[in-house]
């Protein structure tokens, strides 16, 4: 894929499809996970919800390698991706953001989005040019060379998913990106992941309470409760569901 500013992805290959099957994560005898079957499409945007504790962050650790599988497993494409380690998994085309952001600090805006550039192999030259176009397709390019404690929230909320988007990633995961951000911030931002979706031709699986987000941006939503799904469908389908209705918006506004 030839990107606006002329920087070419280091992979060629493209993978269409990421899916789990039968997914557990037993902690102690607590299903934070129970026999999960989900996919992603690359190109589409698909929203991952449900009530706190409903499983969908150790879900998003099972994927990306952070937490080993009680049973079940994770294809990426054609691959068998179970067990790798998260370093592996992200070379190989499925990166994922951070609630917290994780930035350094002390570094600058760029040097953040570089190490994410060197986690897809690029280094020198090619890993600051994937850095700058990351950055410029946040729409925080101006701030490059600041330091990264100095920015406000949503620039390093933005800064975070540069850092994901400088891998070139085929699948692109983001555990709640708007949180903490104003309504302006918000809807600017949920503009941004459709920009990234499309400006990277990736898939997206978002994690975000932020239900605006949610039914505003997502083209597939599936829902999590106790560790289980409890619905997959298109936004309408969702909003209309009796079970996720009582799950998740009748609880959340009990």
């Amino acid at each position: 894929m030839e990107r606006k500013d002329g920087y070419r992805m280091a992979r060629t290959d493209r993978i269409d499809r990421l899916v789990t099957s039968g997914l557990c994560v037993y902690f102690e005898g607590v299903k934070a996970v129970d026999d999960v079957d989900l996919e992603v499409t690359r190109g589409r945007i698909h929203g991952l919800i449900g009530p706190n504790g409903a499983g969908k962050s150790t879900l998003f650790n099972a994927v990306s390698g952070f937490v080993p599988l009680t049973a079940g497993r994770v294809d990426l494409g054609s691959q068998d991706i179970t067990g790798w380690s998260p370093t592996k998994i992200a070379q190989s085309g499925l990166v994922r953001t951070f609630q917290d952001t994780r930035i350094f600090k002390r570094l600058t805006v760029l040097e953040n989005v570089e190490l994410g550039a060197m986690g897809a192999g690029l280094h020198g030259v090619a890993g600051r040019k994937a850095a700058m176009s990351a950055l410029d397709l946040l729409g925080i390019g101006h701030i490059a060379d600041n330091i990264a404690g100095n920015v406000a929230l949503g620039d390093g909320r933005r800064a975070g998913i540069a850092r994901a988007v400088a891998c070139e990633p085929d699948f692109l995961l983001m555990d709640e990106p708007a949180a903490g951000l104003d309504e302006g911030e918000t809807q600017a931002l949920s503009h941004t992941i459709v920009e990234v979706r499309d400006e990277l031709e990736c898939g997206v699986l978002l994690v975000e309470h932020d239900m605006s987000v949610i039914f505003g941006i997502c083209e597939d939503i599936h829902v999590m409760d106790s560790g289980r799904t409890i619905a997959v469908g298109n936004p309408d389908d969702i909003r209309t569901n009796p079970v996720v209705i009582e799950a998740y918006f009748g609880r959340s506004h009990a």
